[in-house]
């Protein structure tokens, strides 16, 4: 067997871009600290909104093809080398929003058998064996079906993993604490007329909110701002970053808050007493 990284750790997301809005940061600190980060995309957006007016032709096929050079792209900024779809390229088709027609597509993820669609994801997880997880809570972040099944699928494949041999230690949930999205929307209000968006978003529509006390784990990617930013410019036909590279907006014209500390609550593993500052703390020595 091949001798794998000290730390390994695994990202599990519905679409392109995804990873670098809730965790671009989290994953450049990391690979510049050596760790294995391995990326697994469960769509490839073929259903999402575009931005520029230039790229608005693109549909379908057509826009994951795209959206898979972005990813790539993105990657690159991060310093990922490894990154997958779920399946293969195309296995599962991105669902819409919920309540569109778009969700009753049979080839639609929403519309996947939860067991078969986590099968591949086992087959990484038993590969690189990762002391740590990430991905959404069981509402997705904001309700994105394919947000919601990502998150089913990843849970079910820990658990699948772990009767065949491989038990991950700790899985994380993608988080923003409460105190940190008002004081962010505060500044952002400040800010507003001088960005070029229309309004600000509210901070109900910014995924993964929750009390402070749901928080177990921040991680600081303040040196790793520009990376993040560059990574989610990357995804041109989904993003827009303020100059300044404070800001965000995406195909609603909402501007938000561009998080350098991404937050986190440990669902699976001992949870601390007090607030991480590792995802691999208390691992290191016992796995």
């Amino acid at each position: 067997m091949t001798e794998l990284p000290a730390r390994r750790l695994l990202l599990v997301h519905a679409h392109p871009d995804d990873e670098s809005i809730n965790n671009g940061a989290t994953m450049a600190r990391y690979v510049a600290e050596g760790v294995q980060v391995a990326l697994v995309t469960c769509t490839l957006g073929e259903r999402g909104e575009v931005i520029p007016p230039q790229l608005r032709h693109l549909t379908g096929a057509a826009l994951g093809e795209c959206r898979l050079r972005e990813l790539t792209a993105a990657m690159g900024e991060l310093g990922v080398k490894d990154f997958r779809l779920l399946g293969g390229a195309g296995r599962y088709a991105d669902s819409g929003m919920m309540g569109l027609p778009d969700n009753d597509d049979p080839a639609c993820f929403w519309q996947a058998d939860v067991d078969a669609a986590a099968g591949p994801l086992v087959e990484v997880i038993l590969a690189l064996r990762p002391q740590v997880l990430v991905t959404y809570d069981g509402h997705g972040g904001y309700g994105h079906p394919d947000h919601i099944q990502a998150h089913r699928v990843a849970m079910r494949a820990v658990e699948l993993a772990a009767e065949a041999g491989w038990s991950v230690p700790k899985v994380y949930w993608n988080r923003v604490p409460r105190s940190v999205a008002e004081a962010a929307f505060a500044r952002l209000r400040e800010e507003l007329p001088g960005l070029p968006f229309a309004k600000n978003a509210e901070i109900d529509d910014v995924p993964g909110v929750v009390d402070d006390e749901n928080i177990t784990t921040e991680i600081d990617g303040g040196a790793y701002a520009a990376a993040k930013a560059a990574a989610m410019r990357a995804h041109a036909t989904q993003i827009e970053v303020a100059p300044g590279e404070r800001h965000f907006a995406l195909s609603n014209e909402l501007a938000q808050p561009l998080f350098t500390t991404e937050y986190y609550e440990l669902v699976r593993g001992q949870r601390p007493q007090q607030r991480e500052t590792d995802l691999f703390a208390g691992i290191e020595e016992a796995v």
